[in-house]
């Protein structure tokens, strides 16, 4: 089993009564995301003028750069009731009718990870959405009968990092979809100023600047690397914190300067130095790392292959040219030359490696 990481996106549940405390409550607030900011604002102020619940909303994007934080925002600006709930708890039509059945008129809906809802539910919630209505089914067989239930308008707000794996006619239904794209240092700096401030903690602005670019482009690890850092600083008897203090707190829980982690590294340098650079087979690379196939692929290369540190053939994984110099490693003449062959060539390879391969191109 994989230890915890503090730089997955992911959240844990004893994290999760901080992290609310620091969520900013209004679109004022909210630091970053300009565009989706803007629209979303004029979506909200309109409906709130026409007096009538605000349009169906999507958001989409990587975890940690404020998806729920926006739902949350949504009720507080149209002042409504807000019920939290997600796709993978609602895995029959009947979860989803009797959430339906009880709410309140103008309440806001926040549906989480809903590429993950039944496809039975999913077929209920297009009428819910377009009409406010459900059809409640009593009996079985040719006995069965459709009862209509209307239902009070309500304004649904969805959250997915797969925006790709929900259903076209489910996504049109949508009035608003806001894709959240991942921050700049500067963004992230004043996301931590914020959060310090709420913290109580004092740092400077280049403390900020040395933990926003340790962050990964992402509000959620940016302020969990702050609580490490402000309890180095703790236990240590540092009253205000600068570069040299966070880099010290950072380096201890191994977060380095690009924010890559133990995990990280190790898929590295065992590209590196057990497999000349690749290319690899996903599966031969989590047993050389020790980590399971999922891990992998879920929670250390999304960030590699944006970094460019990880590149994805049809011939399995290779490190690139900035991951040999990152981890002080000579690139051996000619590496690359055969790694834009593996790129363009995909009837080329062991069975293990294009296997490996061709379920993530879907």
């Amino acid at each position: 089993m994989a230890e915890p990481s503090l730089v997955a996106a992911g959240e844990e549940p004893e994290e999760r009564a901080i992290e609310a405390a620091l969520r900013p409550k209004n679109l004022h607030d909210f630091v970053g995301q300009h565009r989706v900011r803007k629209q979303l604002s004029l979506v909200l102020q309109a409906s709130r003028m026409r007096g009538r619940s605000a349009d169906h909303v999507l958001f989409s994007g990587p975890p940690g750069l404020g998806k729920t934080t926006l739902a949350m925002i949504v009720a507080s600006e149209m002042n409504a009731p807000l019920r939290i709930s997600s796709g993978p708890a609602i895995q029959h039509a009947g979860d989803l009718a009797a959430i339906l059945s009880s709410l309140s008129e103008g309440e806001v809906l926040f549906l989480d990870e809903i590429h993950r809802m039944s496809r039975p539910a999913e077929e209920m919630l297009y009428m819910a959405m377009e009409d406010f209505r459900v059809d409640i089914v009593v009996g079985k067989g040719a006995g069965a009968t459709a009862i209509p239930l209307e239902l009070p308008p309500f304004t649904l707000v969805g959250a997915t990092t797969r925006a790709g794996l929900l259903p076209g006619p489910l996504r049109d239904r949508f009035g608003f979809t806001g894709h959240l794209e991942f921050y700049s240092v500067s963004e992230l700096e004043l996301v931590l100023r914020r959060s310090a401030g709420l913290l109580d903690l004092k740092v400077n602005s280049a403390g900020f600047t040395e933990i926003a670019g340790r962050s990964r482009g992402t509000p959620r690890i940016a302020n969990r690397l702050l609580r490490r850092v402000r309890d180095w600083a703790l236990v240590h008897g540092i009253e205000q914190i600068d570069a040299r203090a966070a880099s010290a707190a950072l380096d201890m829980y191994e977060v380095d300067k690009k924010g890559l982690d133990r995990l990280d590294r190790s898929v590295l340098e065992a590209l590196i130095t057990k497999f000349g650079g690749g290319p690899v087979g996903l599966s031969t690379l989590a047993i050389a790392v020790g980590e399971e196939t999922e891990t992998v692929e879920t929670v250390a290369e999304p960030f590699l292959v944006r970094e460019g540190l990880l590149g994805r053939t049809p011939r399995g994984r290779i490190a690139m040219a900035p991951a040999w110099t990152h981890l002080g490693y000579a690139i051996p003449s000619g590496v690359f030359a055969q790694e834009q062959l593996d790129l363009f060539d995909p009837g080329t390879g062991s069975d293990e490696a294009a296997g490996d391969w061709a379920p993530e191109s879907q």
